[in-house]
């Protein structure tokens, strides 16, 4: 029997910044998708492949807060986490009113990466135990 591997989408224009990410999640175990596009975060959103999306702040001139609402409609239970480091607060706070998980700081140096871990690891916990959860009902 194989296990379904928690899957992580990281939705992200920077080249760098997104293998970076891959790389520290692919080595923590995760089954990544990287996509460059507001197109590949609705499809992997849409299919289900993805429980947990990183997110940065902008894709294809759209703002992540114009995506996170189509997103939550394509899957209620979608886990975002958006991932940016200098943010006007506004938009911050539309974002959490919005249903993002969590705001991490893009990590820039190694010793960044922690928090960021920290912070996917306990959307996959949560993701987890909603699922739990639905099945009980």
């Amino acid at each position: 029997m194989t296990m379904h591997m928690p899957g992580l989408l990281i939705a992200d224009e920077d080249v760098l910044s997104r293998k970076h990410m891959a790389d520290l999640f692919i080595d923590s175990g995760y089954q990544v998708t990287v996509t460059n596009s507001a197109a590949g975060v609705l499809y992997g959103t849409l299919k289900k492949t993805a429980q947990v999306v990183l997110l940065s702040p902008r894709f294809d001139e759209l703002l992540a807060t114009d995506l996170i609402p189509l997103l939550k409609k394509c899957n209620r239970n979608l886990t975002i986490i958006l991932v940016a480091s200098e943010l006007p607060l506004a938009l911050i706070r539309k974002a959490r009113s919005e249903g993002i998980f969590y705001h991490a700081l893009k990590p820039s140096r190694p010793d960044d990466e922690e928090e960021l871990r920290q912070a996917v690891k306990c959307a996959f916990e949560k993701v987890t135990h909603d699922h739990a959860a639905e099945w009980l009902q």
